[in-house]
C-alpha cells in the first residue's frame, strides 16, 4: 500500500490539519517552508485528468481554506500552490494531491521552471493546436 493511502489510514504517523468524507490535509514532512501542507484526496487518482471535477472542485475548496489559515496564522505574504501532474512533472508518489507552501517576502527561496523559448511561428501554431 503507498504512502498516502498509509497516512490517510492511519498506519503511518502525521500531523493532521483537516480531514473530511473525501481528503485529509497534512504538514508536509519534507517542507519547502515551514508549513507547507499537502491536500491529499482520501481516493486514490495518480493525476488531475483521472479526478472527477466535483473532487478537485472539492479540494480547491480545502485549499482556499488552507491558504486563508496559513496567511493568518503564519503571516505570510503569499502562497505557492502546485500540483507534481505525473512522474515527468516530479510526482514522486502516483496518488494525486496539492501542495501549499506559505511565502514571505525576500524568503530567498524560488519555485520555478526553466523557461523556454518559441521560434519564429512556432506559437501560432502551437496556439492553434492546444485550442480548446
Amino acid at each position: 500500500m503507498e504512502n498516502f493511502l498509509k497516512i490517510i489510514n492511519g498506519e503511518i504517523p502525521s500531523v493532521k490539519l483537516y480531514e473530511d468524507s473525501k481528503c485529509i490535509v497534512i504538514l508536509d514532512i519534507n517542507p519547502v517552508a515551514k508549513g507547507h501542507c499537502l491536500i491529499i484526496p482520501k481516493q486514490v487518482f495518480a493525476t488531475v485528468g483521472e479526478c472527477p471535477i466535483e473532487l478537485l472542485s472539492h479540494l480547491f475548496d480545502v485549499v482556499k481554506l488552507v491558504d486563508a489559515k496559513q496567511r493568518k496564522v503564519l503571516a505570510c505574504d503569499a502562497t505557492n500552490i502546485f500540483i507534481n501532474n505525473g512522474k515527468a512533472a516530479g510526482q514522486e508518489i502516483p496518488h494525486l494531491h496539492i501542495h501549499v507552501v506559505p511565502r514571505y517576502e525576500n524568503d530567498g527561496k524560488k519555485i520555478a521552471a526553466k523557461h523556454d523559448e518559441y521560434v519564429k511561428g512556432e506559437m501560432l501554431i502551437l496556439g492553434q493546436a492546444l485550442k480548446i
